[in-house]
């Protein structure tokens, strides 16, 4: 299908992109990749009267360690992340993205905006507890992951503002994991599990986060998973024992592909997948 009729500015600085974004009111979007936002737009499930393009301002798309965590510029191609050493978690996600045309198109910025349960990064982002620096008329904020995805496709990033650096911890001494599910490598994840853990010592479970993708109109986070594994031994019984609890709490959409219990299926067969990666 044809989108409908819209007007297109290109600015060179975040200056210009909020007064832009200002002028053009509720309607006007913010185009950073684009492979969320176009395809809603030709389905005509979106009509954005106003498309401010970031591909121009400069420093969006820089990776860079400092202080035990790595600052990401919001227009970071997926591409880039799932080859920077060190990020782990998020590099091995960011490699299962679609395929090699979405991954060198795609942002972590944009996918995180956008806000889709089903979409690989945000889940990520909430198990390692990374944080979002989003610009506006007012200045800078910083905004949690645990605050940041508030309904579903809704997050933090109010009207007229736009999301400019993602923050992620190093994760220094976690092992981690990342198990998908979907039909073709290219869809969207029926579900998708990414797991972190830390060993003490003794060998015991010191940490782990569990991150939950397409359980619930938002991204989630396995507590029930953490809390039965945290301060335990991590065999395969343990591990498998807590992955059981994958699904509490959760409310997967049913759709074409997958049934609602069948996605609680997956949760449980995955998370313990990925926590048997991440143990490893």
């Amino acid at each position: 299908m044809i989108p409908v009729e819209f007007d297109y500015v290109a600015p060179s600085t975040l200056e210009e992109a909020v007064a832009a974004l200002r002028d053009g009111g509720e309607d006007a979007k913010i185009l950073a990749g684009g492979h969320s936002l176009i395809p809603l737009m030709k389905l005509r499930l979106a009509a954005p009267s106003l498309l401010v393009d970031l591909r121009k301002v400069a420093g969006l798309d820089g990776i860079q360690r400092e202080n035990g965590q790595f600052r990401i510029g919001a227009m970071a191609k997926h591409y880039a992340v799932s080859k920077e050493p060190g990020l782990g978690l998020a590099a091995l996600a960011a490699s299962t993205i679609a395929d090699p045309q979405v991954r060198y198109r795609g942002t972590l910025g944009g996918t995180l905006a956008h806000g889709d349960p089903a979409s690989d990064m945000p889940a990520v982002f909430l198990a390692m507890e990374g944080s979002a620096s989003i610009l506006g008329a007012q200045g800078i904020r910083e905004v949690a992951a645990a605050d940041f995805f508030e309904d579903y496709l809704t997050t933090a990033v109010a009207e007229g503002e736009i999301l400019t650096e993602v923050r992620l911890p190093a994760m220094e001494g976690y092992g981690f994991g990342y198990e998908k599910f979907n039909r073709r490598q290219e869809d969207w994840a029926m579900v998708a599990v990414g797991a972190l853990v830390k060993k003490g010592a003794d060998g015991t479970c010191e940490d782990v986060r569990v991150g939950l993708t397409h359980l619930a109109g938002v991204p989630l986070r396995g507590t029930a998973v953490e809390a039965a594994l945290r301060g335990g031994p991590l065999d395969s019984q343990s591990i498998a024992a807590a992955a059981e609890l994958a699904a509490e709490g959760t409310d997967p959409p049913a759709d074409l592909n997958a049934s609602a219990d069948y996605k609680r299926h997956l949760a449980t067969v995955l998370c313990r997948r990925a926590l048997e990666r991440a143990a490893a």
